[in-house]
């Protein structure tokens, strides 16, 4: 059989709908009555592309009255990106003269094992297991890159190469130099093997498809429809395809009517004007969305003007005005300049809408309502096209409000999944030894104990959390031990939980990978049970696992214990978990390569905004740009023409919305260039684009109820007997300075608890210091020339303080504790004497008992009593004292002279701070909270008691004997506490009390 004359390529316009109007050509000349379509042979790009097609060979059937069709044989040839399969037309099964390709994963663990040896021979500072996975990644995509496009080795070591490499940066230099050591070296692994690369696989399964096309044409049609990748093995095939007698070519959206000046402004395409110069120019426009077909039809041989129109107009097609204004809206920059002579009509985009949301948050809500609006009308179909997955996810689970099932075909990365966050949780909990919050998390998670025993579990969980809280401990399981014994759930944690968890503690520094996905998924099912299994992201789960596993053993990975869940979770990205059939069957959710060739009546576009829809243009990080052009690699602006191409075939259908969010997680956003060239096309008409509407019922659907009235500014007033409370010392000041404050924590007795893994904050420093003060005083009873830092040291070490928070405090803590031991020696010779530590004391004032602990109590040389208070921070001034906000000394005085400290009483004259912060260049000083030493300001050493015994009869009688309401922040200036103000709703109404105090408005609500 004879090849045909000229090569049969065909174009379906973007505004007939691909699929459809394929589907309905194909019938029109290949449907045979008793056969079918089953002669025919259909080259599709993707799986995903083989369904779109299959639903829309249903549909015709439906349309035509048939009651059963068979269907075309289809197969698979598919972008590499996509690792779909190639299908058996293109690898018959018994094919010997085609090596088997080497699996990807191993390639990858192999290429890091490759570039740990190269980077050490080289002597340079070789990376963590993380960042080795992660170069052996980008290696292999690089390698796959050139692979593509059959550049080889040589070529990478050849002239051309070698006499630009001297004009590039040494990191340049270093990269490529190291890219093709390690090149070198797996091409000869390779070889040893008898394996190939997949792209090099694929190469050959193309050159022997076309190859045996050319020799023998088959008997039956083969049609390439959607097909737009431009690999130079492809493209012969594709050739060879079109030359066929039943054989045809048919691309998605090829511009048919943009003029010669502008096709040409296009670039070279890959046709070099000279033998030996660059197949890629620096004027080519790469970003524009026929760049790549112009590619494929270069490589392919063919002309433009030898591709005909696709005959048999689809079903819902839009108008062909619309194929028109996408052309228009497309042109190149020079071409462009026609846009000022462009005739009204032409300008419009005729059911086309534009959308602008504040945040992403509220784009996801509207386009949730432009769903839900369009499935009021029977069998109209909706896509909603986006590659932000975040907003894909943000639309989903919006539709579930109106019980709209809606599967996002992009899938999710594994380790966003159930399943997958639980494995890396506990290999995060391996990497950070075991520390509390990634501890916590994993023991929590939704699949562990699911079922009846899941209450007992967390009721224990819950106590061992709450003993955990705090700063963060040691690490390793000795600790979270002792503290499952502190919480009173030891045998919860002896039995359960250490068994589990003790395999992956016994972990080495630098472990098999094997051995840790072992451990891994021992401890995961020991959790969880098979359930950890059971949907679909525990399967993708395990066949990962499996795979990783045994592909590790083959290669003898190993893996740093301390980047176990770096590596994890970004080999876990690249595997998308797709969701199982069941979603509303006229919704549909598509990522860029998952929407092409669809059709719907109405495709929201969304994510409009620069780095997202294009994405942001990434340069290869190991070849530079120069050697790239140089060795005929298009370069990475490539991807946003196709990107533009996906939004130009999106933009064919009946109806658009063209959505974007002023703002997202990350701050103000940039719209996409493609929406401000649309803007610019639709000039003064774009305002009637814009989807006014949704807008305004996006921003009403969550506000139907009222606005709450202004929360009041809290006055609780218990009564009298809730009232009748103890005072501690510590507590007067923030009960005239913030009552509400001490409502909370003396009333209701509420306290804050400690995050986990909180902030080492000088409240815990100071604990600390009060404890080996406590301790030291106590030993010297005994030997008072017991050295004060050994127990220092000692209470360090059993404190479990974390090692880092440890080697901060220490140095600063010992300097300042040698100070108070040097000073309490030195006053002990002058007559002064310690004569009580920690000691309790109480009194009864006005009926209401009054309590605390004084830190020191000192008999003075004159028998008076000095009360000493320990600070490791700055002392309250003098000044604070006497308005009020510091009466802990007074009040210990007073306690003195009123009450006792366990049986000690006195007149108490002096009152000292002793502080361990740094003053004049050393830790520790003492300082007194009266007017002394030229202190402008404060109480004399006559007023100091009088004072503090009016501070406590005015509290006493106003809010513990009174009717004083417990106002929040009474005393605005008042440096308290704030524990409690989220509780008492502070920033609600606290611009409200700011502006009556500026005369300007008062409390609402009161």
């Amino acid at each position: 059989m004879a090849e045909a004359r000229h090569p049969n390529i065909y174009s379906i316009a973007a505004h007939r709908g691909f699929a459809d109007a394929l589907v309905a050509g194909l019938f029109a000349r290949h449907f045979d009555s008793d056969l079918g379509l089953s002669r025919l042979t259909l080259l599709l790009p993707s799986s995903r592309a083989a369904r779109t097609v299959s639903e829309a060979f249903i549909r015709l059937a439906g349309e035509e009255g048939l009651r059963g069709l068979l269907m075309p044989r289809m197969a698979m040839v598919g972008d590499l990106d996509l690792d779909e399969t190639l299908g058996s037309l293109i690898d018959p099964l018994g094919a010997s003269d085609i090596p088997p390709a080497v699996d990807p994963m191993r390639r990858w663990l192999e290429l890091a094992g490759l570039l740990k040896i190269e980077i050490e021979e080289l002597g340079r500072p070789l990376p963590g297991s993380a960042g080795l996975m992660r170069l052996a990644r980008e290696t292999a995509a690089t390698m796959d890159r050139l692979l593509v496009e059959e550049i080889t080795p040589d070529d990478l070591t050849g002239a051309k190469v070698l006499d630009m490499l001297g004009n590039l940066s040494g990191h340049w230099q270093d990269s490529i130099r190291l890219f093709a050591r390690v090149q070198a070296r797996w091409r000869s692994r390779l070889e040893e093997r008898g394996e190939v690369d997949a792209a090099t696989r694929r190469n050959m399964l193309f050159e022997r498809a076309a190859r045996r096309w050319r020799e023998t044409p088959p008997d039956t049609p083969i049609i390439a429809a959607g097909v737009t990748s431009a690999s130079p093995a492809l493209a012969r095939m594709l050739r060879s395809i079109s030359l066929l007698p039943d054989g045809a070519v048919i691309l998605p959206d090829l511009d048919l009517s943009m003029d010669g000046a502008a096709w040409d402004e296009l670039g070279l395409a890959g046709q070099a004007k000279e033998p030996d110069g660059p197949v890629f120019a620096r004027g080519d426009a790469l970003t524009h969305p026929q760049y790549h077909l112009k590619l494929l039809l270069n490589r392919m041989n063919a002309n433009r003007e030898e591709v005909q129109q696709w005959h048999r107009k689809g079903i819902g097609a839009a108008s062909p005005e619309r194929t028109h204004a996408i052309s228009t809206l497309f042109l190149p920059p020079e071409a462009s300049k026609s846009w000022v002579d462009l005739e009204a009509k032409k300008r419009r985009l005729s059911g086309v809408r534009l959308l602008t949301m504040p945040t992403s948050e509220e784009e996801a809500q509207a386009i949730a309502l432009l769903v839900r609006q369009a499935l009021e009308t029977p069998e109209k179909r909706v896509a909603v096209v986006t590659p932000d997955r975040a907003l894909a996810r943000r639309v989903v689970r919006h539709l579930e409000r109106w019980n709209i099932a809606a599967d996002d075909t992009a899938g999710r990365p594994l380790n966003l999944t159930a399943a997958g966050r639980f494995i890396l949780q506990l290999a995060e909990a391996v990497t950070e030894d075991f520390a509390p919050v990634q501890m916590v998390a994993a023991l929590a998670h939704p699949l562990v104990r699911r079922g009846e025993e899941r209450r007992e579990w967390l009721a224990n969980l819950r106590q061992f959390e709450r003993r955990l809280r705090g700063p963060k401990p040691l690490p390793g399981l000795a600790v979270l031990t002792q503290a499952a014994g502190d919480a009173g759930v030891a045998e919860w944690w002896d039995e359960e939980v250490l068994p589990i968890l003790s395999q992956l503690g016994a972990l080495e520094a630098d472990a098999p990978l094997a051995e840790v996905l072992d451990c891994l998924a021992t401890a995961g099912e020991a959790l969880a049970g098979e359930g950890l299994w059971a949907q679909e992201d525990g399967r993708a789960l395990s066949r990962f696992i499996e795979d990783l596993r045994a592909n590790s053993l083959a290669t003898q990975a190993t893996v740093e214990t301390g980047e176990i869940h770096a590596v994890l979770s970004d080999a876990m990205e690249q595997v998308a978990v797709r969701p199982p059939y069941g979603g509303h069957p006229r919704v549909a959710i598509y990522g860029l390569l998952e929407s092409r060739m669809t059709r719907a009546d109405l495709v929201i576009c969304s994510g409009l905004n620069e780095g997202t829809w294009p994405g942001a243009s990434v340069t290869d990080s190991l070849l530079a740009p120069p050697i790239l052009r140089a060795l005929g690699v298009p370069g990475a602006d490539f991807r946003i023409g196709l990107s533009a191409h996906d939004l130009a075939g999106a933009l064919g259908a009946p109806e658009v919305v063209l959505s974007r969010a002023e703002r997202d997680m990350d701050g103000p956003t940039i719209p996409s260039r493609f929406v401000l060239r649309i803007e610019a096309l639709l000039s003064e008409n774009a305002d009637r684009h814009r989807d006014k509407d949704i807008t305004a019922m996006a921003g009403q659907l969550d506000r139907e109820t009222p606005a709450a009235e202004p929360y009041p500014r809290p006055r609780p007033n218990p009564k009298g007997e809730l009232r009748d409370v103890p005072i501690k010392v510590t507590a007067l000041d923030r009960l005239l300075g913030d009552p509400y404050q001490f409502y909370a924590q003396e009333i209701l007795a509420l306290r804050p608890l400690d995050p986990l893994e909180a902030d080492a904050t000088p409240a815990l420093q100071g604990t600390l210091a009060h404890k080996v003060l406590e301790v030291w005083h106590k030993a010297r009873e005994k030997d008072p020339k017991t050295p004060i830092l050994p127990i220092a040291a000692q209470l360090l070490r059993e404190s479990n303080l974390h090692p880092v928070v440890r080697g901060l405090w220490q140095p600063r803590l010992f300097a300042a504790l040698q100070w108070i031991g040097d000073e309490i020696a030195r006053l002990e010779a002058e007559g002064r004497t310690v004569i009580g530590v920690e000691r309790k004391g109480s009194m009864t004032y006005g009926g209401v008992r009054v309590y605390g602990r004084a830190d020191r109590i000192d008999r003075m040389p004159d028998g008076t009593l000095a009360i000493v208070d320990y600070k490791t921070g700055q002392p309250p001034s003098a000044a604070k004292v006497e308005a009020g906000y510091a009466l802990q000394l007074g009040l210990l005085g007073l306690i003195a002279r009123e009450g006792d400290f366990e049986g000690l009483t006195g007149e108490a004259n002096t009152f000292e701070y002793w502080s361990l912060a740094k003053n004049d260049g050393d830790f520790g000083f003492v300082d007194e909270p009266l007017k002394t030493g030229g202190k402008r300001s404060g109480l004399t050493a006559d007023e100091f008691l009088p004072r503090h015994e009016q501070f406590l009869e005015e509290a006493i009688s106003r809010f513990v004997k009174g009717t004083d309401p417990f106002t929040a922040k009474e005393n605005p200036d008042y440096p308290g506490y704030t524990d409690f103000d989220q509780l008492m709703r502070l920033e609600e109404w606290q611009i409200r009390v700011v502006d009556l105090d500026n005369g300007e408005s008062g409390e609402g609500g009161e």
